[in-house]
């Protein structure tokens, strides 16, 4: 009697072990997959003013890693030292002046970052890293410079200095954060001119 008991628990723990295993292959619920796109789509945003645009006067960015622990950073750059530091990579990845892009390559930029677009651009990614400065003191080692590589964005960022932007965000990984906002880095009242919009709809500088 008690082996035959012991039989029947052992083979409702089995019966129980496989149910919940079957369950761990089904699809997640619809209401799970509707949270995953909800919550894709409440990212925060950086609104950026153009100083020098007739098409519109701002331009909304969000981030290019959104996932937690991407290990990247939000910087807040000078449209000009960034550039600045850009045109110092020896690579042949850099661009030449928004003048002289030809005029398909102007408009699919200037349509692309349209803030009446639903889909919002990401902020360009970069890498930053140092290098002796020349002249006297760069040759002691008492004087480093900027060198920044776009991983991504470009165009979009000298067609943003081109349009007027003084203050716009990049994401950086965040080993190299510290040297960015110290070769690149906005002045303090570029907070209250670059807006971030938070999730919540509201201003979160």
């Amino acid at each position: 009697m008690l082996l035959s008991q012991s039989a029947r628990s052992v083979s409702a723990l089995l019966t129980r072990w496989r149910f919940f295993a079957s369950l761990s292959s089904l699809p997640l619920p619809l209401s799970n997959s509707l949270s995953a796109a909800a919550s894709a789509l409440a990212e925060t945003v950086w609104i950026v003013p153009l100083q020098d645009h007739p098409w519109y006067d701002h331009v909304r960015l969000k981030r290019v890693f959104v996932t937690d622990g991407t290990r990247h950073q939000v910087v807040l750059v000078d449209v000009r030292k960034l550039l600045a530091c850009a045109d110092r990579d020896n690579t042949d990845y850099v661009l030449k002046p928004v003048a002289e892009w030809h005029s398909g390559k102007v408009r699919g930029i200037r349509e692309f970052l349209d803030p009446d677009n639903p889909r919002i651009p990401q902020m360009p990614y970069v890498t930053i890293s140092t290098r002796r400065a020349p002249g006297l003191l760069g040759w002691f080692g008492l004087e480093r410079e900027g060198v920044v590589a776009f991983r991504n964005g470009q165009h979009r960022a000298r067609y943003l200095a081109d349009a007027g932007a003084r203050w716009f965000p990049v994401e950086v990984h965040e080993r190299e954060a510290a040297v960015l906002r110290e070769c690149c880095g906005a002045a303090d009242d570029a907070r209250t001119a670059v807006r971030v919009v938070a999730p919540s709809g509201n201003s979160d500088i």
